[in-house]
């Protein structure tokens, strides 16, 4: 009699299953045998493996531009936009006023029916949405408005030579501007928009661009100040979301700016200055060369010059300043009479070099004050060239005035009255974002912790690095090696049941949770991925690679991610869910610790450890022996892809005083008063 093959298989699969059950009825019930206990599908009350690590749906899958290795393919392609700005300052009605040639080149497959800009002044008229909108601490006051961007001409015309502007027809929505085209931009095609237009300078309340007043004059801080393109880009088409606190997504391209002050003013720009000869003493520009070849500070203009008019080329009228940087995202410049300013030499990988700068007014001067911080500027840049990315651009300079804490470009905005720990670190914090999002563009009106915290993670390094840790991170209580931030304090943060995901629009996390969320736990999740999960020479090798394959380009959480794991060899899917998506939580703790052979602690002991938070990560156990020495052993994460519970065998042959779950507090478990196990 013979069998259907469908037949046999079922025979097979019952076989199977009785040659099971019978192993299991016959198992020996030995000295040292971990003990049954029910099966419960490897779940408890608090802990789904199923849960955490089910397959992981990126936010987005991959595409014709994106690759499944995280990378962009050979037919990733974005939109460009150089810009050419003529810009003047009134110091009597503090207005900017500005003629503004922008050349838009359409590399998207498909034409193009409109155009749209934005215009980020309008945050400061009284009818701007975020006017409405609970922001944080950089919120206006009351009563504090302008009139906005005031457009007086808006043209368009071709790029080719003798081209004559025409009219535009445009409309102004918040903080963007949609310009309607008389036929439709094709792939390939360019086109210029020349804009007039002019707007009051806000006061020191503008947070992002500002002027003040300081003892010898006014410092005018402006960034975002001219109508830029958005981004028209393979995800959203026209990406347009109005400006409510978030700061950047934009096109690359090469800038000229000319901004023209009273002849007593020093101006600090993005890039390099091209007229030095015409803006600068022969005293000053040879001081400027001396500069770029040292690695001491020296000064350009001393505190004792600031009242001397021989530190002037020019005793009145004004002054046109010429900067240019090309290849980059965004242009910005600080101008004022008070400036001290000192400079340089940043020595890069490769034999390159770039100017470190500090200007300052006298209030700041000093060693305890900004007198360093050029040192500052040069060292982080020299250690963030070194460990992940050249730094791409020609200058690393830091402004002190009224708006603080802002980056952009090769130039930031810094507090006049940081000094000391504070200085380095916001100086090392702010230039940092020259890698993120300056050079690895996020979008951070979507996804801010793709570079507050990406930027804050390798700050934990520069910290250690600077003048042997001199103000590095602390971890309970004791300087650590490789730094960080307490996974105790993270622990507090993910408890937090209001808390958000880090996966969530930016403008949508409250002030509350925004440096908790967006800075700090996207920083540790870094952290954790070098320190805990991949490795440093992994991890290096990966996160290297993700820069260097999206420098000057567009990621997304997705991109990441993939490329993470394509090129750290690692399935991190639980990591990604547990950590990024959701905001979970995790306690493991220590029971049971009995010697296998309670008569003789020669033949081993074993330890239960259960998890009982959603959240896993891989863990150290330590075990203490009697004489003072100790065993430490490594739990993967894939320890608790079926389980809930695992008895860890503890090879010893010695007395033990106690086992004890992450002694170091390298990982946010939420309750240690679980994490020791006596015998």
């Amino acid at each position: 009699m013979t069998h259907s093959c469908a037949a046999r298989r079922a025979l097979t699969i019952t076989a199977a299953f009785a040659f099971a059950a019978n192993a299991f009825a016959q198992a020996p019930q030995g000295q040292g045998r971990r003990p049954q206990v029910p099966d419960t599908g490897g779940r408890s009350a608090t802990y789904d493996p199923l849960k955490t690590f089910a397959p992981f749906t990126m936010p987005m899958p991959p595409s014709a531009y994106r690759g499944g290795d995280g990378a962009p393919t050979p037919t990733y392609w974005q939109n460009s936009a150089d810009y050419e700005m003529h810009a003047s300052i009134d110091t009597a009605t503090k207005t900017l006023s500005n003629v503004e040639t922008i050349t838009y080149t359409n590399n998207s497959p498909g034409g193009l029916n409109s155009l749209w800009l934005q215009v980020e002044q309008n945050t400061y008229r009284a009818d701007a949405r975020s006017r409405a909108f609970s922001g944080g601490s950089r919120q206006r006051a009351e009563n504090t408005n302008t009139e906005g961007t005031v457009f007086e001409s808006v043209e368009l015309s071709s790029s080719a030579k003798g081209s004559v502007p025409t009219k535009a027809e445009y409309v102004i929505s918040d903080t963007r501007a949609r310009i309607s085209l008389p036929k439709p931009l094709p792939h390939g095609a360019t086109i210029k928009i020349l804009i007039k237009y002019h707007y009051t300078v806000p006061g020191p309340w503008g947070g992002r661009t500002s002027v003040g007043d300081v003892k010898d004059g006014p410092i005018y801080d402006i960034a975002q100040w001219y109508p830029r393109m958005a981004v028209y880009d393979d995800i959203h088409g026209w990406d347009t979301q109005p400006f409510l606190g978030n700061e950047f997504y934009t096109e690359f391209g090469n800038y000229d700016f000319y901004v023209t002050v009273p002849s007593n003013y020093i101006v600090a720009g993005t890039g390099y200055l091209v007229n030095g000869a015409e803006v600068l003493t022969k005293t000053q520009q040879d001081r400027l060369k001396q500069a770029a070849a040292s690695d001491k500070t020296i000064f350009i203009r001393t505190k004792d010059e600031l009242h001397d008019p021989a530190s002037r080329p020019k005793q009145a009228g004004t002054l046109t300043w010429h900067y240019r940087m090309d290849h980059t995202r965004d242009a910005v410049f600080s101008a004022s009479p008070s400036f001290i300013w000192d400079a340089a030499k940043i020595n890069l990988p490769g034999g390159k070099s770039a100017l470190a700068e500090s200007f300052y007014p006298a209030e700041a001067a000093g060693d305890e004050g900004w007198g360093r911080c050029t040192e500052y500027l040069k060292d982080a840049v020299e250690n963030f060239s070194r460990d992940w990315y050249v730094y791409p651009f020609p200058a690393g300079i830091n402004v002190a005035g009224f708006s603080s804490g802002m980056e952009y470009p090769g130039l930031v905005f810094d507090g006049i009255n940081s000094k000391g720990k504070g200085l380095f670190t916001v100086t090392a914090h702010e230039i940092g974002h020259s890698w993120f999002p300056m050079t690895v563009q996020s979008n951070e009106r979507r996804d801010a912790w793709m570079d507050e915290g990406f930027n804050t993670f390798i700050d934990i390094y520069e910290s250690d690095q600077f003048n042997h840790g001199v103000w590095g991170p602390k971890r309970d209580g004791e300087y650590a090696p490789g730094g960080g931030y307490p996974a105790d304090e993270i622990a507090k943060v993910i408890a937090d049941p209001e808390a958000p995901p880090i996966l969530m629009r930016a403008d949508a996390v409250r002030e509350k949770y925004r440096h908790p969320i967006t800075y700090f736990k996207s920083a540790e999740g870094l952290y954790l991925l070098r320190e805990e999960i991949m490795g440093h020479e992994v991890f290096d090798r990966a996160f290297r690679k993700y820069i260097s394959d999206w420098a000057f380009k567009h990621p997304t959480p997705s991109d990441f991610f993939r490329e993470m794991e394509s090129e750290g060899g690692e399935d991190l899917s639980y990591f990604w869910r547990g950590w990024y998506e959701n905001n979970w939580t995790m306690d493991m703790a220590a029971k049971d610790l009995k010697y296998n052979d309670p008569a003789d602690p020669s033949k081993g002991a074993h330890v239960t450890i259960e998890q009982n938070g959603q959240l896993v990560l891989p863990a150290w156990v330590q075990v203490k022996y009697e004489d003072g020495t100790d065993l430490k052993i490594k739990l993967p994460a894939e320890t608790w892809m079926q389980k809930a519970t695992y008895t860890v065998p503890l090879p010893t042959t010695k007395k033990i005083t106690e086992v004890t779950i992450d002694p170091d507090h390298r990982i946010p478990d939420g309750d240690r008063s679980n994490n020791v196990a006596k015998p």
